[in-house]
């Protein structure tokens, strides 16, 4: 079974960066689509970030766009999220997930098939 580990959460102040990682376990061999999600003290879990199998396709939350950066490394079976600028309200524990292809990325938690543990991310103001 695919297994997903974060790592790179932490404490940082308001306008600073972090960048979590997010190792697979194995080599999928498949086209798959790779997304960050995030849930807020009390909320639900909302889409931050997805990637297309190739790099090529990125999306993004209106609320994280043009501060965050999603990238991958197929080679290292990695999958990143670099957070610059940021922000108190972006204090949340962040998990990756996994999903086979499809021809969009999905910005519904439902549609993804392997999840990690999440990284808890605490911004202070």
């Amino acid at each position: 079974q695919l297994q997903l580990v974060e790592s790179g959460g932490g404490l940082v102040q308001a306008g600073g960066s972090l960048r979590l990682s997010c190792a697979l376990s194995e080599r999928t061999g498949t086209r798959d689509v790779m997304a960050w999600f995030r849930q807020p003290p009390g909320k639900e879990r909302e889409f931050a970030a997805g990637i297309s199998w190739n790099g090529r396709s990125t999306v993004y939350a209106d609320s994280v766009k043009g501060r965050f950066t999603i990238s991958r490394d197929n080679a290292k079976n990695t999958v990143y999220l670099q957070m610059n600028s940021l922000k108190p309200e972006d204090t949340a524990v962040y998990y990756c997930a996994w999903r086979s292809f499809t021809p969009l990325i999905i910005r519904t938690a439902g549609s993804y098939n392997y999840w990690g543990q999440g990284t808890q991310v605490t911004v202070s103001s």
